[in-house]
């Protein structure tokens, strides 16, 4: 039986777009037909109901509510939800509580109801503010519906808003990159999510990748953009994120630290620690076809004890501030003792360097950071 609590979090997963991009391989679908959206709705407090049985009375600490298009969803449905939620395992008062959403699907009352629902932070698509680009990129809104929806969220004063964008895109020089920043900078997001295009499997430009800049060019762009991002009082603190001083996204660092997760929705994931130190991994079904019948739960299974290390340090290597020790033993239930041969050898590589209470990445150990986790399997 453990007394510390770890910090517990909900991801909500909407599974519909109104098209599906040629990068994504997220569990998306392109709208044949009008969903049913207020059945889904049902379905997650259903599948809720079961997966609060491995949550051991504890407090909800933040909700993301991601996608496919979020906001493809009412403002009504979101209030439901979020009032059952509440009913069914408490929200704390200052939960961090997000929803994804396209520019193309947003306008100013519905962001106004999101927000009279609970929503208090807004993450939104907007991956590029040139026309050719998104064109590119399969996107469905254009530069000027982006900037609107920033304007929005910003007048909104919500708890926080994130911008996503990319870089390495298909013909991007420097100068596009910068381009794209300067324009979000202007927008005065708190947090901005800046991350490179990577060609995955099973999507169409896995199929037919398109010309992306050399490492050249994209270390150029990195360069540049962090420092531009730097100037303008943005903080790296993960692998491709940036906020204001005091402005990360509670939710992600929640996950990087090794928190607990609810996942519910269609082809969520779940990680839910229990009163032994067993650490249960759950997978929801990925179709809404299926998920909507009822079956919620794909599989479950038991994170093995000599993996934990690794998973620690997988997620908690992503983050640039130090990592606490006792977090470890916290999180893992395993003693220090059990990865001191590891870190001994980290530190002599110099990817790790060490104090009394921490243990942090130095800037060699982010070059090879998959080195680094292999000295932990």
């Amino acid at each position: 039986m453990f007394q510390y609590k770890i910090p517990l979090s909900l991801y909500i997963h909407m599974p519909w777009c109104v098209q599906k991009c040629p990068y994504c391989d997220f569990n998306s679908h392109k709208m044949k037909s009008a969903p049913d959206y207020s059945a889904y709705i049902d379905h997650l407090i259903n599948d809720l109901k079961q997966d609060v049985l491995l949550t051991h009375d504890r407090s909800i600490h933040s909700i993301f509510i991601g996608g496919g298009t979020p906001s493809l969803f009412s403002a009504e449905l979101i209030n439901k939800l979020l009032a059952n939620i509440n009913k069914i395992i408490p929200i704390n008062h200052d939960a961090e509580i997000t929803i994804e959403a396209n520019p193309n699907s947003v306008d100013v009352e519905r962001f106004k109801g999101y927000q009279q629902a609970g929503i208090n932070r807004i993450s939104i698509g907007v991956q590029s503010f040139q026309s050719d680009k998104l064109q590119k990129l399969g996107r469905v809104h254009n530069p000027q519906e982006a900037i609107d929806a920033g304007k929005l969220a910003h007048d909104l004063n919500l708890k926080s808003f994130n911008l996503d964008l990319m870089h390495g895109l298909p013909k991007q020089t420097i100068q596009d990159a910068l381009h794209d920043l300067k324009q979000a900078i202007a927008i005065a997001p708190p947090h901005l999510s800046w991350y490179q295009l990577t060609i995955e499997p099973n999507t169409l430009f896995g199929s037919k990748p398109p010309v992306l800049p050399d490492d050249d060019m994209l270390w150029d762009i990195y360069q540049q953009g962090h420092q531009l991002l730097t100037n303008h009082g943005y903080q790296q603190y993960e692998t491709s994120a940036y906020a204001k001083p005091n402005y990360q996204c509670q939710h992600n660092l929640n996950y990087w630290r090794f928190g607990d997760y609810i996942g519910i929705g269609c082809g969520a994931h779940g990680k839910l620690t229990q009163n032994d130190g067993t650490i249960i991994r759950t997978v929801k079904t990925k179709h809404p076809q299926g998920y909507m019948q009822g079956r919620y739960l794909e599989r479950s299974y038991t994170v093995a004890k000599d993996e934990l290390a690794f998973e620690f340090f997988m997620n908690r290597f992503r983050l640039f501030e130090p990592t606490p020790k006792m977090e470890f033993e916290q999180r893992t239930f395993l003693p220090i003792q059990s990865i001191e041969q590891s870190i001994s050898l980290a530190i002599k590589k110099n990817y790790l360097i060490e104090d009394e209470k921490n243990w942090q990445i130095t800037d060699h150990g982010k070059l090879f950071l998959n080195s680094l986790l292999e000295i932990f399997l």
